[in-house]
C-alpha cells in the first residue's frame, strides 16, 4: 500500500507533518517521491493519450465538415437537375455530417477542460515533487552531519579523558626537549649581527690607539732651546 490512495492526498499532504510522524524520516520521503514520481508517469501517461484522442477527434470534426459541405454542393447539383428525390436524400446525409461534427466539437470541449486539468495536476505534482526532493537533501546532509557527530562522541567515549590528557602532556614535553636541542645548538655561535657589530668596535678602538699614539708622540718630541 503506497503513502498516498489518491492524487488528491498527494496535494493536500502535508509533508513536514509526515515526517515529523515517522519513524524513519529518510526512507519516508523516499517512498513518498516513488509514489510521486509514479503517479506523475501516470498523469502524463493520460495527458499523452487526450493529447492523442484530441488530434484524432480534430481531424474526425474537420472530415465530417468536409463531407457535409460536399453533400451540400450535391444537393445543390440534384437540385439543378431537377433531381428533387436525390437533392433530398443528399441533405440527409449533410444532416448527418452535421450532427457528427457538433457530436465531435462537444466531445472536444470536454477533452479540452480534461487537458486544463491534466496540465493543473502535472504543474502541482512537480512542485510537490520538487519539495519533497529538497526535503530529501536535507535530511541526507543532516543525518550525514549527525553520523559525523555521533562517530566522534563514540570515539571519544572508548579513550579515557585522562589517557587523552596524558597524550597531550607527553607531546608538550616532547616539544619542549625539541626547543630545547635547538636552543644547545645556538650555545657560544654568534649571530652575523653580533659578529658584524664586533668588528665596528675593532675598529672604534684602532682608532682610539692610533689617536693615543698621536698624542702621545707629540707630548715626547724635544722642545727646540732659545737662542742666546
Amino acid at each position: 500500500m503506497g503513502v498516498f490512495s489518491r492524487i488528491s492526498d498527494i496535494f493536500n499532504s502535508n509533508i513536514n507533518s509526515m515526517l515529523d510522524k515517522a519513524e524513519d524520516p529518510q526512507k519516508m520521503v523516499r517512498l513518498i517521491i516513488q509514489e510521486m514520481e509514479e503517479t506523475l508517469v501516470e498523469v502524463r501517461s493520460t495527458a499523452a493519450r487526450a493529447l492523442a484522442d484530441r488530434k484524432e477527434l480534430t481531424r474526425k470534426g474537420d472530415l465530417a465538415s468536409a463531407e457535409a459541405g460536399e453533400w451540400d454542393r450535391k444537393a445543390e447539383l440534384a437540385l439543378r437537375k431537377e433531381r428533387e428525390d436525390l437533392a433530398e436524400l443528399a441533405l440527409v446525409e449533410r444532416v448527418k455530417c452535421n450532427e457528427l461534427s457538433d457530436s465531435i466539437q462537444q466531445e472536444l470541449q470536454v477533452l479540452e477542460s480534461t487537458l486544463a486539468v491534466l496540465n493543473d495536476d502535472i504543474a502541482k505534482l512537480e512542485d510537490k515533487l520538487q519539495d519533497a526532493k529538497k526535503r530529501q537533501t536535507s535530511l541526507m546532509v543532516r543525518g550525514n552531519a549527525a553520523k559525523v557527530r555521533l562517530g566522534v562522541r563514540r570515539q571519544l567515549s572508548r579513550q579515557n579523558v585522562d589517557e587523552v590528557l596524558e597524550r597531550f602532556e607527553q607531546h608538550e614535553r616532547r616539544l619542549d626537549e625539541y626547543d630545547g636541542r635547538i636552543e644547545a645548538y645556538d650555545l657560544g655561535s654568534r649571530s652575523l649581527a653580533e659578529q658584524i657589530e664586533e668588528l665596528e668596535g675593532d675598529d672604534r678602538i684602532r682608532g682610539e690607539l692610533e689617536a693615543l699614539k698621536k698624542r702621545i708622540g707629540s707630548e715626547e718630541m724635544p722642545r727646540s732651546e732659545p737662542s742666546s
